[in-house]
């Protein structure tokens, strides 16, 4: 396997969760956002998308971060990040995409850019953007966690799985641009958990070779 990603992509991070908690070793190649490399027409060959990540597996290319890890799921089910319950597994799903669908899309580096190169936002305004969104999403999960009442540990029950491993990289982003999560303390406790985890801990950005 080959994994294409930037070291402080959120979904980046998410594959390399993925991958080692699934024990699978991968060669990795470093796209750099900042440099625009992943506009290069060498990547854009790869991923017409011009996004990270790009997963290369047996010669076929896999994008999007959930679509990649439904299909690790699917391909390399042992050790499983979701349940094998139906309704147990469209819980994990909603609880990933309010992170996937919710939150990051209006954070990314891209919409950032755009608010200040196109809308004219000043850093004071983008920063509030993204503590706004930010707050939004994590009320979210706090409520979800705290009406359902299947967390343990981790969100469902005390084994981790596909929504921890989509938590713990919005965590890091929310710490990167100086977001206060204290108001979410399920949310949190299930992410100092994670990290207690070598899995989660090993895939970091700050281990990352192309960290800086």
């Amino acid at each position: 396997m080959e994994l294409f990603g930037f070291f402080r992509s959120s979904a980046s991070y998410r594959v390399r969760i993925a991958l080692a908690f699934k024990g699978l070793a991968f060669e990795p190649h470093y796209v750099s956002l900042p440099k625009m490399e992943h506009k290069a027409d060498a990547f854009l060959r790869l991923n017409p998308e011009g996004l990270v990540p790009a997963l290369v597996d047996a010669g076929r290319v896999f994008t999007q971060s959930l679509a990649i890890m439904e299909y690790l799921e699917e391909t390399r089910p042992d050790p499983p990040f979701l349940p094998e319950a139906p309704e147990a597994r469209a819980y994990v799903r909603a609880v990933s995409q309010i992170i996937c669908c919710d939150i990051h899309p209006l954070n990314n580096v891209r919409v950032l850019k755009y608010l200040d190169t196109r809308l004219g936002q000043s850093e004071a305004d983008r920063s509030a953007w993204y503590a706004h969104w930010i707050a939004e999403g994590f009320r979210s999960i706090e409520g979800v966690l705290a009406a359902r009442g299947v967390s343990g540990r981790f969100v469902l029950g005390d084994a981790p799985g596909m929504a921890d491993i989509c938590l713990v990289p919005q965590v890091f982003n929310a710490h990167r641009f100086n977001c206060h999560l204290a108001e979410y303390p399920m949310a949190m406790r299930i992410y100092e958990n994670c990290m207690a985890i070598e899995c989660f801990e090993s895939a970091h950005p700050k281990y990352q070779a192309d960290a800086f």
